[in-house]
């Protein structure tokens, strides 16, 4: 049956959205310098063992709870509930993932201002502006509050026109653009001298290195927030497809090009860092690791353009216009976790609910540029290393312990009747009970130990 609330009108619309809800500013820079300082290619085979052996699997739980429910996070744990008591627990696990993933997006929107801000630093570069290019890359408080608020407004505006205008068609379009610049970098960065031995690094395995137990969970946390499971987006997503879609099939084609983004944007990272290197910028820290996170790409990447002449004016644009997607194509889909409970359980339009959230949002975000060094990495320790992979345990248990299995089974059966005869269902069922929980415990103490 057709949902009232919308819905993908497509397998690729579907693919592109839930992809570019996964592909987001970390896939680029984080990924590829973790691959980098554990094991080179011996941590890509881990990593991409185990983002179907864990990642795959809890996509699976939130995409077939959605499409289950066709409702949001809190409506949809209540539904697949055995009585009173897991419904009240599945109601304040989906108010938790709606106010953990709202918490995200408040300092995500910080840092994908600074993207939009360097991208115009570049544009004013090429016209001549020098000094409005010098403004647009200081840090201030005037320029980071204007950029976030110009990301949430073009975040706003595409979720505004709903699920099949808006989601679905700015994801099908702004997925090719993202791929399409990511293998334009590919190829010039290729190009440049010190590239090789930044490939080198990347691609030629430690195998010692990949037995090492620190190696393996780093591993697991990539797969695993790589997907962005565990704050409700692919559970919203899911709730959008047609009941005859083909569940397995959707997630292994989402998880595959997520994994191909991450992947291939090691070979335009960890070779435009070599090229620095080569050109006299410094690329490693005081204890000898590659320098990552908003270090490396708002201070190692630009000294490596400004070494380039005009050739590096152009590749920062498209640098920069790539973060830039992949930024949005990831906030359009936390912005819909909130605004879709709100239409659903308050009763309110649709343009209503995201202007009043996306604004409530941006509040929230300058209060903590207000505060910069006490709140902002406050905010992203609390909700990415501790919320999120209890969020996404839950879910597993709500699916593996709380859905009765024949409800599973009967979702699974109306976009693919023969499921049951496959190795999916062979495998699932248990594995999500489990498995997967077990590995989410392993991280999360991992985390909490580090």
């Amino acid at each position: 049956m057709a949902s009232p609330r919308g819905e993908f009108s497509s397998r690729f619309g579907f693919v592109m959205a839930a992809a570019g809800s996964a592909v987001g500013l970390g896939n680029i820079w984080g990924f590829p310098t973790q691959a980098a300082s554990n094991g080179g290619a011996a941590f890509l085979l881990v990593y991409l063992l185990l983002a179907f052996l864990l990642a795959y699997p809890a996509l699976m739980a939130e995409l077939i709870i959605g499409r289950h429910a066709h409702a949001n996070g809190v409506t949809a744990l209540r539904s697949i509930s055995r009585g009173p008591q897991t419904a009240n627990v599945g109601s304040l696990i989906g108010l938790a993932g709606i106010f953990t993933v709202s918490m995200i997006l408040s300092f995500y929107g910080i840092v994908a201002g600074w993207m939009i801000a360097h991208f115009c630093s570049s544009l004013a570069s090429i016209v001549g502006l020098d000094p409005l290019a010098t403004w647009l890359v200081d840090f201030s408080f005037i320029r980071n509050v204007g950029f976030m608020g110009l990301f949430m407004f073009l975040t706003a505006a595409i979720i505004a026109e709903g699920v099949h205008d808006g989601i679905e068609r700015w994801s099908s379009r702004l997925m090719p653009i993202l791929i399409v610049t990511l293998f334009l970098l590919v190829g010039y960065v290729m190009t440049l001298d010190g590239a090789m031995a930044g490939l080198k690094v990347y691609l030629l395995p430690d195998f010692g290195a990949a037995v090492k137990p620190q190696l393996i969970v780093s591993a697991l946390g990539a797969a695993f927030f790589s997907l962005s499971l565990g704050a409700g987006t692919m559970l919203i997503y899911g709730s959008y497809i047609p009941d005859e879609g083909k569940l397995p099939a959707l997630g292994g084609w989402v998880t595959g090009v997520d994994i191909m983004i991450a992947v291939t944007a090691g070979f335009v990272v960890i070779p435009a860092m070599y090229v620095a290197l080569n050109n006299g910028v410094e690329i490693f820290g005081a204890d000898g690791s590659l320098i990552s996170g908003d270090t490396l790409i708002f201070t190692v990447l630009p000294a490596l353009f400004d070494t380039m002449g005009t050739a590096g004016v152009v590749v920062s644009l498209l640098f920069f216009a790539l973060m830039t997607i992949a930024a949005l194509t990831s906030s359009i889909s936390m912005l819909e976790v909130p605004v879709s409970y709100t239409i659903e359980n308050h009763s309110y339009s649709r343009r209503r609910a995201v202007y009043l959230i996306g604004f409530s949002i941006a509040l929230v975000s300058t209060l903590i540029l207000f505060n910069f060094d006490a709140l902002f990495g406050l905010v992203i320790a609390a909700t990415t290393r501790y919320a999120q992979p209890l969020l996404g345990l839950m879910y597993c248990l709500f699916c593996g312990w709380v859905w009765h299995r024949n409800g599973i089974l009967e979702e699974l059966r109306k976009g693919q009747p023969d499921i049951e005869q496959g190795l999916f269902w062979a495998v699932w069922p248990w594995y999500i009970r489990y498995v997967v929980p077990a590995i989410i415990l392993l991280i999360f103490a991992n985390s909490l130990l580090n």
